[in-house]
C-alpha cells in the first residue's frame, strides 16, 4: 500500500477517492443534463447571483448551446458527475468557454484542468480559430488556471459582448 505524505488528500480522514478513470463525455440532445445545471447552480449562488443569461442557459442547454453548434463537455468518475465545461459557438470559428464547474467537495484536484484541456483540443479539433472566456477577480484560482494554460488578458471591447454584469475579468486564446 502506498504511503500518503502528511497533509495530502490521501491522508486526510475525510478524503474522497476519486477513480484513477475519469471520463470526459461529450452531451448530446436527449441526454439528461441535469448535472450541468446542477454543478453550474451551485457555484453562481455560492458567489453571486444567477443572471437572466445564466437562466436561459441553464434552463434549456440543448437549444442556447447544443443546437447552435456548441458542446458540453461532462466530467464522469463511474457514474458520477464530477464537472463540467461548455464551448458556445459565437460565429465562425470563435467559441465562448463558459460554465465550467466543479463539484465543490472535490475541488483542487485536477477535474477542471483536465477538463479544461479536453475542451481547448476539442476546438483545436473542431478548427477554432480562438477561444475567450469572462470571468471574475474573486474567482483567483479560475482565473490562474485559464492563465496556466495560455489564456490572456485583454480588454472587454475586443470580445464579443459579454452577457454578465459580474463579468470583471476577460480573456481569450488564439488557437492558431
Amino acid at each position: 500500500m502506498p504511503t500518503a505524505r502528511p497533509g495530502s488528500p490521501v491522508d486526510s480522514p475525510n478524503a474522497i477517492s476519486i477513480p484513477p478513470e475519469i471520463e470526459i463525455r461529450s452531451l448530446a440532445p436527449g441526454d439528461d443534463i441535469t448535472a450541468f445545471r446542477t454543478l453550474n447552480e451551485k457555484w453562481i449562488t455560492k458567489y453571486f447571483t444567477l443572471e437572466a443569461k445564466d437562466r436561459e442557459t441553464l434552463n434549456d442547454s440543448v437549444h442556447s448551446i447544443l443546437l447552435k453548434g456548441g458542446y458540453i463537455f461532462m466530467a464522469y468518475a463511474a457514474a458520477e458527475a464530477l464537472g463540467c465545461v461548455a464551448l458556445i459557438r459565437m460565429r465562425d470559428g470563435v467559441y465562448e468557454l463558459s460554465k465550467m464547474a466543479v463539484s465543490p467537495r472535490l475541488r483542487g484536484r485536477g477535474i477542471g484542468r483536465r477538463l479544461l484541456l479536453h475542451a481547448i483540443a476539442q476546438a483545436k479539433g473542431l478548427g477554432a480559430k480562438s477561444l475567450f472566456l469572462g470571468s471574475n477577480t474573486r474567482l483567483k484560482n479560475a482565473v490562474h488556471l485559464y492563465e496556466s494554460v495560455g489564456f490572456r488578458h485583454v480588454k472587454p471591447e475586443s470580445l464579443p459582448p459579454m452577457p454578465y454584469s459580474r463579468a470583471d475579468v476577460f480573456m481569450d486564446m488564439p488557437l492558431g
